[in-house]
């Protein structure tokens, strides 16, 4: 297995969209209603937005391929692009998304490891994320990769207010 993450170009910003899209749609529209799904997809991964986030120089979008097969994603935001209040000295990871089909796979480690890698090139000393508080398998993954719950936030999908815990992660 042949594992490439690289940095999203301007070009891809269709790819972008479809993946977005595609992802969030497998994991969470079974727990959602489809008019909030829709209202959510909408608001968040429209070209106009995503192409906003991509100009933005405090976030960076990554694509992870395996066998040189789009399999998902991996937004990072620090800085004032950072979704809630955070320290100078923090990375977050916005979205880790990664195609049903290649679940299970060992990616989601892979952006990890790279996210941890990026953050320790911007001297971060934290990584923290957002994480639905009924996504048992993610907040699995999370605590084993060495993050705790440091606190909780709300995220909305259309107009279903969520909770997401905040977990983070300190670097060495």
């Amino acid at each position: 297995m042949t594992v490439k993450i690289s940095a999203v170009k301007q070009a891809e910003l269709e790819t972008l969209k479809e993946i977005s899209e595609t992802t969030f749609k497998e994991t969470f529209a079974k727990d959602n209603t489809p008019a909030d799904l829709a209202i959510f997809l909408q608001q968040n991964y429209n070209l106009k937005q995503l192409q906003q986030e991509l100009d933005n120089g405090d976030s960076f979008f990554y694509f992870i391929y395996q066998d040189a097969q789009l399999a998902g994603y991996l937004k990072l935001n620090i800085g004032e692009a950072q979704s809630e209040k955070s320290s100078s000295e923090s990375l977050e990871i916005a979205r880790i998304y990664i195609l049903a089909a290649f679940k299970r796979q060992g990616l989601g480690h892979e952006l990890m490891q790279f996210a941890e890698k990026v953050a320790k090139e911007k001297q971060k000393k934290e990584i923290w994320l957002g994480v639905w508080e009924y996504n048992p398998v993610a907040i699995a993954f999370y605590k084993k990769m060495g993050f705790v719950k440091k606190g909780e936030h709300v995220f909305t999908i259309g107009t279903d207010d969520q909770t997401d815990w905040v977990m983070t992660k300190y670097l060495n």
